[in-house]
């Protein structure tokens, strides 16, 4: 079957609003235009791919497996254009030089590599010092001058104040349970219905230490059945229905290695959400060199 290969930048636009928001009213109101417009964008793009991207709830969409894959090579599609448009703008200088840049495990693997790529991208000529260590050793590495930037879990900082920083994102975190558990019978879920049921615990970049803070706030205490280093073993235990998790949007992904369906719902209760930033020496030196790559995330991540 040939497939139709005249699909516009507005119909991917609309359909990751559809598929970040997973409503179609909300992704509306976040491009600004009508909720028919987006209905008929998808069922466009649906038509022109000759698959379903998303499966129809009463309270929403979620993406299928097609609709997944087309999400990531849509995202790839419009950051290649956006940086296509900055170029100009950011290469006004070529620059050359090196950047130490240290980064804990989830930003490693979930947040900074594609930023980096994009970077690479518009400065060529810049070497990248990329090291994998915790962030209480950046914070020291950038405090004895070993390390230019930080890119951590800004929320896990106990004292901020120590560092020139800045935001990156923020990412909600949501409870995740498999396909047919019992909590997703409700709309939202407060901590005192998770704590009923076994809960998986993640122990890397101190996520046991940020759970507790929000549990202890409202004095309850989840149901710890399994700890792992390993974000592939906890999704396919909470996929196989052996308890459920509460962690970040920026970690979630909707199937487990073997191909079962994990769900995430909202939280009823107050459940902070996970910061990633940028650190930096206070007070420190102006460096072409950091300072661009610095301006590029802020810019990139749209973040004031």
């Amino acid at each position: 079957m040939k497939v139709d290969t005249n699909v516009t930048l507005r119909q991917l636009r609309y359909f990751v609003a559809a598929a970040e928001t997973g409503q179609f009213s909300m992704a509306a109101v976040r491009v600004h235009v009508s909720q028919s417009a987006i209905t008929n964008a998808v069922l466009q793009l649906e038509a022109s791919l000759g698959a379903r991207l998303f499966e129809r709830q009463p309270t929403g969409v979620r993406l299928t497996a097609e609709g997944h894959s087309f999400l990531q090579r849509t995202r790839n599609i419009l950051d290649s254009l956006d940086d296509a448009m900055r170029v100009p703008r950011f290469r006004a200088h070529e620059l050359k030089g090196k950047i130490r840049i240290g980064a804990s495990y989830t930003v490693l693997g979930y947040f900074l590599p594609p930023l980096l790529a994009r970077f690479r991208t518009n400065y060529p000529d810049v070497e990248i010092d990329l090291r994998d260590i915790s962030r209480e050793n950046i914070e020291d590495a950038i405090g004895n001058g070993d390390l230019d930037i930080g890119v951590v879990v800004l929320s896990n900082v106990s004292a901020r104040e120590r560092f020139d920083h800045h935001v990156l994102l923020r990412s909600r975190r949501q409870l995740w349970t498999a396909a047919d558990h019992p909590l997703l019978g409700k709309d939202k879920a407060a901590l005192e219905d998770i704590a009923a049921w076994p809960y998986i615990q993640v122990t890397v970049d101190e996520g046991e230490r940020s759970t507790e803070r929000y549990w202890q706030a409202r004095g309850i205490r989840p149901n710890v059945a399994f700890r792992t280093g390993s974000m592939e073993a906890l999704r396919g235990l909470i996929a196989h229905g052996f308890g459920v998790t509460i962690l970040s949007d920026m970690v979630y992904r909707p199937w487990s290695l073997e191909g079962k369906r994990i769900e995430a719902r909202s939280v009823l209760d107050v459940v902070p959400d996970m910061e990633v930033g940028l650190i930096r020496a206070k007070g420190s030196e102006p460096n072409a060199t950091v300072d661009a790559f610095c301006d590029f995330l802020i810019q990139i991540c749209g973040t004031n």
